[in-house]
């Protein structure tokens, strides 16, 4: 485990729960468990004591993190404090009496530290467009014209009247395509144009052109017809409203006041492009990120995609789905949340928890929902151990193997009844996940969603879980490295502790694992597909001809089916738990050919004497040379002299007839009439 804090303060809220401090006490065993039932308010003393030690402290209360969080600050050489909810997580609970498991587990992970978050820069000026379709936008622009710089764009305006004072523009015109983010919005207006100066009872305007340009920071649609952009609550920048709903419109409003100046955005996405295995050679194999990204912010580049940190909403079904580990998620890393995952099953575990089910929720929408069911219901069910990340959708399979390989006897995603973007990534992750649990003995209903906006509902979902028992001897293994590593850990140590193992398991279309069968008869030894492959599953000997496959590299990209002249490669997914282990296979192997002028082997000898036998008397340009065809026999370097020596181009064509003009049939017909 990793190093824990040396004081651990729980607090029984003024006896609202019971606490369990020997179990405490059996996860943490190096720290100085200290119980209270006030320690916000009648025995802050006890903090304040406890914080002036200097040593790392935990603090089983969130409610109250700003108070201890300014009274240390006010201790010189007060230590680290993290706080951790064990309140609403596990003491207000309807078994309350058996969150003791719990209450340690999840004081453990909360020691687990985060690597720190890199971010990138959003810098808005606060000029502003409003898109709307009637007087109802203008009457939106007016609550903002002392604070934004405006332009005000209304679609096929009717009966708009002009304003009494210009305070800003009112155009017309429809947005055809719009692109960008906060601070660098780029819209394509048609039927753009001004009005007239003159206007008196209602705005007219003057000739409209096509093919507008708009940029701006800031974008207010009001037009009540469909999005501008994919997932458009995820764009920054860009607020949407129904303009028949006034507390929406002024929601939208008051929230773009606040969007004038420098604004710090994580980046969620860490993206390697050595590792992307999009496409070689103009030819496309993987696209696995740029068919499940609901914001539009991965876009091809050459052999690989690119990622706009500015536009993407950290969904994370990118680096959920990557084969190759090019793009990994960074709130946090991959193994960052295999070793909290460790932390909380093992201390769980060393507890006294039995049949542990991991929920994965996020803090807007799960945290509400557990805040709720533990004020105003019967709480989580002690054996419920909630996981909070950035977004559920990030979770791969590499975090699903290692929950079940440390000992969970389940796993529940919470999920928002109506999601505000595609989670077809997450329900890619479950059906890949489904048959290798289900394949190594983990039988009933390990893996699943939740989607409800109910937290009795939640509650009632938790508590239906079938009680399933996990590893017997659950693994201990420590996460380090890139996701592609993590996982394939993460999946060999789960294998390990498996109730039924097996070594192969087929999987679904789509999957990262697999093996490829090639055609032998019909395979050329061209090595193009060596060529081809991002991974380096395929090689080639230096020596002789020969074509190898290691299974373990394989992401089922498709490169080498499609790039294959012959089109003999198919793709079999499936996961080979031995393959890690096992010896690259060997597909096809020929003796080379060996060159007839100094005997060095080169190229394939079957490919050869092939193309000798089309050729010879055949070609009109091999009929009547021996030599020629010699010289096909010959290695590079040969060839060469071979071709300098004889004074000849063995692929030059025969003379060519001299060019016949008009005078030289002229001529011809007169000698013809002469004679």
């Amino acid at each position: 485990m990793a190093d824990r804090p040396r004081n651990v303060l729980i607090c029984s809220c003024e006896d609202t729960m019971p606490l369990d401090g020997q179990a405490v006490r059996r996860a943490c065993r190096d720290a100085v468990v200290v119980e209270g039932r006030e320690l916000c308010r009648a025995e802050l003393d006890r903090f304040r004591k406890i914080a002036a030690g200097g040593e790392p402290l935990a603090v089983a209360c969130t409610q109250e993190a700003p108070l201890f969080t300014e009274v240390a600050q006010e201790i010189e050489g007060a230590g680290a404090i993290t706080f951790v909810n064990i309140r609403e997580n596990a003491g207000w609970a309807k078994d309350a009496q058996a969150a003791g498991p719990k209450m340690a587990a999840l004081i453990a992970a909360a020691a687990e530290p985060v690597p720190e978050a890199s971010y990138v820069t959003l810098n808005s000026e606060g000029v502003t467009l409003l898109y709307g379709k009637d007087e109802r936008v203008i009457e939106a622009a007016n609550l903002l014209k002392e604070h934004l710089d405006l332009t005000v764009l209304i679609k096929q305006p009717t009966g708009v009247a002009p304003l009494r004072v210009t305070e800003f523009p009112v155009v017309k015109g429809t947005i055809r395509q719009a692109k960008g983010h906060l601070g660098a919005f780029e819209l394509t207006v048609d039927d753009f144009a001004a009005p007239h100066p003159s206007s008196r009872g209602a705005l007219t305007f003057g000739a409209s052109r096509h093919g507008a340009t708009s940029r701006c920071d800031i974008l207010i649609d009001l037009s009540g017809g469909a999005p501008l952009f994919p997932a458009a609550d995820l764009r920054d920048g860009y607020l949407r409203a129904d303009p028949g709903d006034p507390a929406a419109v002024l929601r939208a409003v008051l929230k773009a006041r606040d969007l004038t100046g420098a604004f710090d955005k994580p980046r969620y996405i860490n993206f390697t492009e050595d590792l992307c295995a999009h496409s070689r050679s103009k030819i496309v194999g993987c696209r696995r990120c740029l068919d499940l990204c609901p914001t539009g912010a991965i876009s091809p580049n050459g052999d690989h995609v690119i990622i706009d940190p500015q536009i993407c909403a950290g969904c994370g079904q990118c680096a959920a789905a990557c084969p190759t580990g090019a793009a990994t998620y960074a709130l946090p890393p991959a193994d960052s949340l295999l070793r909290t995952l460790r932390a909380l099953l093992g201390a769980y575990r060393e507890a006294g928890g039995k049949r542990a089910v991991v929920m994965f929720y996020d803090a807007e929408h799960g945290g509400e929902l557990i805040h709720a069911l533990a004020r105003h219901g019967d709480g989580l069910p002690a054996n419920v151990l909630p996981v909070q990340i950035n977004e559920v959708t990030q979770v791969g399979l590499e975090a699903v193997a290692a929950s079940f390989a440390y000992g969970a006897s389940a796993v529940r995603f919470l999920l928002r009844a109506k999601p505000r973007h595609d989670v077809a990534g997450l329900a890619k992750t479950i059906a890949l996940a489904e048959p290798i649990l289900a394949g190594l003995g983990f039988d009933g209903a390990r893996i699943a969603t939740i989607e409800t906006d109910d937290p009795d509902a939640l509650g009632s979902a938790l508590r239906a879980v079938a009680p399933m028992d996990g590893a017997a001897k659950p693994a201990t293994f420590s996460a380090i490295g890139g996701k592609r590593d993590v996982m394939r850990l993460a999946l060999r140590e789960m294998h390990a502790v498996a109730p039924a193992p097996v070594n192969v398991v087929a999987l679904p279309d789509g999957a990262p694992f697999g093996t490829i069968d090639v055609n032998v008869e019909g395979c050329t030894l061209c090595l193009a597909c060596v060529s081809a492959c991002p991974t380096g599953a395929l090689s080639a000997d230096p020596e002789r001809p020969m074509l190898r496959f290691a299974e373990d590299a394989c992401v089922q990209c498709g490169l080498c089916k499609a790039t294959c002249p012959e089109k003999v490669i198919s793709l079999t997914p499936q996961i080979n738990f031995l393959a890690a282990t096992a010896m690259n296979r060997i597909i096809k192997q020929e003796e080379p050919f060996l060159c007839i002028s100094c005997n060095t082997p080169f190229g394939v000898k079957s490919t050869i004497e092939r193309v000798i036998a089309k050729l010879e008397g055949q070609h009109w340009m091999f009929k009547d040379s021996k030599k020629r065809l010699d010289v096909i026999r010959m290695c590079a370097d040969c060839r060469v002299s071979a071709m300098a020596k004889e004074n000849f181009d063995p692929f030059a064509t025969t003379p060519r007839p001299p060019v016949r003009t008009t005078d030289d049939y002229l001529r011809e017909r007169e000698q013809k009439g002469e004679s």
